[in-house]
């Protein structure tokens, strides 16, 4: 006889058995926004993972830059795959420290839904664009984002995640000034799942953007023979695997990276977790310091490697090139739809107006109507801007500026 699914008091038995004292468990969670009815046998955090994959700003990452604009070729990242690498090696950590699992899965999925195209430059542009309006910051229109600018339940607008990971956005970004995050103030740091899931990320990225740069030819395993931590990466491959050389050597290297920052992390967060005795999520609300790190050693070696992508990769030509076309098509857009709003979808000119529908021309003096409160036209507008992928950007552009009957 097949066994029914686990209900939630099952599941909250689970959690009670399974995670440490110091993880975040579902029952303690302070809940949604907008009181919803439990499932019958998914956890919250279960909920807010799925929610998330099946919105469209997740989807959209396939076709943002991770480091490299999305259509170079079809092998290095794009800003989806690095989320499912980060998200895998995340949940791997959290599981070695019994952490909830769930939560930093969906922490780890959400974390860069509010890239705007074109990677940093976009962000930058971006930033420039809104400089008189509170400027741009991804992890804040990530919020808004799951929050507001998301359509799929009739009973809410956006997702209605959990606050859990409705916060990691706002404890990422550093700015609880910002008026969207008043209710995040007085929660006190970040729980571990956050930490692992922010630290997790700069692990990958380092250690990714190295293999893509490789790949795509703009550096050399020659040059990379001369940053610490790829050569002793390298000397530790040769160690267990002699006579590895060229794409074999690569692959194994960048394994050999993930491997052992990982280990070094988790060796390190169980080190500072007994030294600091954290025994709670309000221990860990509380600490001083981040609890979830690497050592110093493998830090500085870190710090060398990223100040070799930072010399080396981000500076190249190539990517120059991208992102100063990136930015000079988000600078345009952004000043026309300004100047003429009555080019936007008509869903960004209910959102900017008030009105619960658009049909037809504008009324002449609808300009000076009523702002939305939920933003002034130019807020608006940088959300639409940041939802795009750099595809449908780049056709925008060429839509409006390019002669042609295309509409």
């Amino acid at each position: 006889m097949a066994k029914s699914p686990l209900s939630v008091a099952d599941w909250q038995a689970f959690e009670d058995g399974w995670l440490a004292p110091y993880a975040m468990p579902s029952r303690a969670s302070r809940g949604r926004r907008h009181a919803e009815p439990g499932h019958e046998f998914r956890s919250l955090y279960q909920r807010d993972r799925e929610r998330i994959v099946h919105c469209t700003a997740f989807r959209r990452m396939t076709g943002k830059t991770q480091v490299l604009v999305a259509s170079v070729n079809d092998h290095h990242r794009t800003r989806l795959t690095h989320t499912l690498e980060v998200t895998q090696i995340a949940r791997t950590v959290a599981r070695r420290l019994r952490l909830n699992e769930d939560l930093t899965e969906a922490i780890a999925l959400a974390h860069d839904i509010g890239h705007p195209p074109f990677g940093h430059a976009g962000e930058d542009a971006l930033d420039l664009c809104l400089k008189d309006h509170g400027g741009f910051d991804h992890n804040l229109y990530g919020l808004r984002r799951v929050d507001e600018l998301e359509e799929r339940y009739p009973q809410f607008p956006g997702l209605n995640l959990s606050f859990e990971v409705r916060e990691a956005f706002v404890q990422h970004s550093g700015r609880l000034d910002a008026p969207e995050c008043a209710e995040f103030r007085g929660a006190g740091g970040p729980l571990l799942e956050a930490q692992v899931a922010d630290v997790v990320d700069s692990l990958a990225y380092d250690t990714h953007d190295t293999d893509d740069a490789l790949g795509l030819g703009f550096i050399t395993m020659e040059e990379l023979a001369r940053v610490d931590l790829w050569a002793e990466a390298t000397r530790r491959v040769h160690g267990h695997t002699p006579g590895l050389s060229g794409q074999p050597l690569r692959v194994a290297v960048v394994r050999e990276l993930l491997a052992w920052q990982v280990a070094d992390l988790l060796e390190e967060t169980t080190r500072r977790l007994e030294q600091f005795r954290i025994r709670s999520p309000e221990d860990v609300r509380a600490a001083k310091e981040p609890l979830v790190a690497f050592s110093p050693r493998v830090r500085d070696l870190k710090a060398g490697l990223e100040r070799f992508l930072r010399s080396r990769v981000y500076r190249h030509h190539r990517v120059l090139r991208m992102t100063a076309n990136g930015t000079r098509i988000l600078q345009a857009l952004f000043a026309e739809y300004a100047r003429s709003p009555e080019l936007l979808p008509e869903k960004h000119l209910r959102r900017w107006i008030g009105a619960s529908e658009v049909i037809g021309p504008p009324p002449p003096d609808w300009v000076t109507a009523a702002r939305n409160p939920l933003g002034c036209l130019e807020s608006v507008v940088g959300d639409y801007l940041a939802g795009m992928t750099d595809r449908y950007a780049q056709l925008e552009y060429r839509r409006l500026f390019l002669p042609s009957t295309e509409l």
